[in-house]
């Protein structure tokens, strides 16, 4: 059995479990970090600003917000702004050239915001998905939701639009299934599932997943199993954050509860 690779680089967030991680679409070497402290379960977030350098990867600037960041999502439009999903029901739009405070912040979720997902081809939208069983669509500039699915009877840990169908939306659940919707078709009844055009049983739960920005019906996924579904197995706990790099075929992100965010290849 051929060993995994080991990280290119790491970067510690100490006192911080990274929960989600995405590349920039406008910068190769910039990416950001989404970590709550004491593993999420009770108190502060910290959103991480890192920068790709000759050393390796470092923490440029950091948000502390006073409930844990469980995901985040840059902006397709507007390259210093982006998302988080908070643990209190919140989603936040942050711009990282200034300081402190969000610009905007949306609180219609019941429960816990899980994943944020930007549409990188109708770039003036975004997702998110919540334990509330829900995923909700968003405009970065209107104060309520657009669009309201119940898309499982568990918690929706991750969402994602597909990067070649803007009306493609992927979604990953507590209850082991990975689903697709399409957005032309009738979301349902409030509080009644809506119908998927897929559903894949994964196993586990199905706590992250990524498309693959080059083959078009190829996704990754993170689960409690520890393990990253390619050829990484790094990480000493939960991998709960994973994204390809928009720049670099192959090259992947991934943060988890061992408080390690790793550069790795997926082409071996």
């Amino acid at each position: 059995m051929i060993p995994p690779p080991q990280p290119i680089s790491r970067c510690r967030t100490q006192g911080f479990a990274g929960y989600g991680v995405a590349w920039s679409p406008f910068f190769d070497n910039r990416l950001a970090v989404a970590s709550s402290a004491n593993y999420g379960l009770v108190g502060n977030g910290r959103l991480h600003i890192m920068g790709l350098a000759g050393q390796g990867l470092v923490v440029e600037k950091v948000f502390d917000t006073q409930d844990g960041l469980y995901d985040l999502a840059w902006s397709e439009a507007h390259e210093n702004q982006l998302v988080t999903a908070s643990g209190d029901g919140s989603i936040k739009l942050w711009d990282i050239a200034l300081n402190d405070h969000p610009i905007r912040n949306w609180a219609e979720h019941s429960r816990e915001v899980f994943s944020v997902d930007w549409n990188n081809i109708k770039k003036d939208i975004f997702a998110s998905s919540s334990w509330d069983c829900s995923v909700r669509i968003w405009h970065p500039e209107r104060p309520a939701s657009l669009t309201s699915i119940t898309a499982h009877t568990a918690c929706v840990y991750s969402c994602a639009f597909s990067p070649h169908n803007p009306e493609l939306l992927a979604t990953a659940s507590g209850d082991g299934h990975l689903r697709l919707f399409d957005l032309r078709q009738p979301v349902g009844t409030p509080g009644s599932p809506a119908a998927p055009i897929a559903t894949v049983p994964v196993g586990g739960e199905v706590l992250s997943l990524d498309w693959n920005k080059y083959r078009p019906m190829t996704i990754a996924t993170g689960s409690t199993d520890r393990v990253v579904k390619t050829v990484h197995d790094s990480h000493t706990e939960f991998v709960v954050g994973i994204s390809w790099s928009l720049f670099r075929e192959g090259l992947v992100a991934s943060t988890a509860w061992d408080t390690e965010t790793h550069l790795w290849s997926a082409l071996g």
